[in-house]
């Protein structure tokens, strides 16, 4: 017996339209997946886009960034001195009460220790903020030996510091060794001398006396009546120190360091 497609109950030429119904699911698929494909090398091109270029420009960096790399170029002498002066400051904060005596005892620049020859101490004492809070004292670094190095440069600014702290200390303690060696009373061999404040001081009367006009007629008596008053009342060692210190920085500014050369005349 023969079975036909009438008797199945569907015409006879839906056998025919089948392998084109198959075909159309097939091209749509390939459709969809070649879409699909290409979506997703899309997204992965917009993500490979959005990573740096290595062979580009590096990225731009941040305003703070770029602050403290401009100052570290600028002022290298005031940046140095200042993350020292921190370290060391830091370091003192975190040891007992009776280590930071001790360390400052053995760094003071004073007739004890250059009778004994550890003259190295003129300058390690240099590196410790005593007297006042560490914060204020490294502050006042950065701003008067940074306006120093900002306008004379690096080499005259780090001689300036050095002539006053150095030139103040000797001054000092050569009259407290005077002192020592004739008798006279109020001496002391084993005095407690660190700090900044000697070059910090020869530096601002130095700038103070380069500077203009109203500077060097109310700015540099006025540190000198505050210096001269605060030795009146407290007559101390560093007190002295001060005012010298103020003396060598004005005498700093009359040196060669910050004369200009005559211009040469053709001949």
């Amino acid at each position: 017996m023969t079975v036909t497609t009438a008797d199945l109950g569907g015409s006879p030429g839906a056998s025919a339209e089948r392998p084109n119904l198959a075909t159309l699911e097939t091209v749509t698929g390939a459709s969809t997946r070649t879409v699909a494909s290409e979506s997703m090398k899309d997204r992965s091109a917009v993500r490979t886009d959005n990573r740096p270029d290595p062979g580009g420009p590096a990225p731009e960096r941040g305003p703070v960034l770029r602050v403290l790399r401009l100052v570290a170029t600028r002022l290298p002498l005031t940046t140095g001195y200042v993350l020292v002066l921190t370290l060391v400051a830091c370091w003192l904060a975190g040891e007992s009460h009776s280590e930071r005596a001790r360390f400052i005892r053995h760094n003071s620049s004073n007739v004890h220790h250059m009778e004994v020859g550890k003259w190295w101490t003129l300058f390690t004492s240099g590196l410790v903020v005593d007297g006042v809070p560490a914060w204020l004292g490294i502050l006042a670094v950065a701003a008067v030996v940074g306006l120093a190095e900002w306008r004379w440069g690096a080499a005259r600014a780090g001689a300036v510091f050095a002539f006053g702290h150095l030139g103040a200390t000797l001054l000092t303690e050569g009259s407290m060794w005077v002192m020592l060696a004739t008798g006279i009373p109020g001496a002391l061999s084993h005095a407690r001398d660190v700090g900044i404040s000697y070059g910090l001081v020869a530096t601002a009367g130095c700038l103070l006396a380069l500077g203009p006009e109203r500077a060097r007629r109310y700015g540099l008596p006025a540190l000198a009546l505050v210096l001269a008053a605060t030795w009146a009342f407290d007559q101390g060692l560093a007190d002295a120190g001060h005012l010298i210190a103020l003396g060598l920085g004005v005498l700093a500014s009359r040196s060669t360091l910050f004369r200009t050369p005559e211009p040469t005349r053709a001949g």
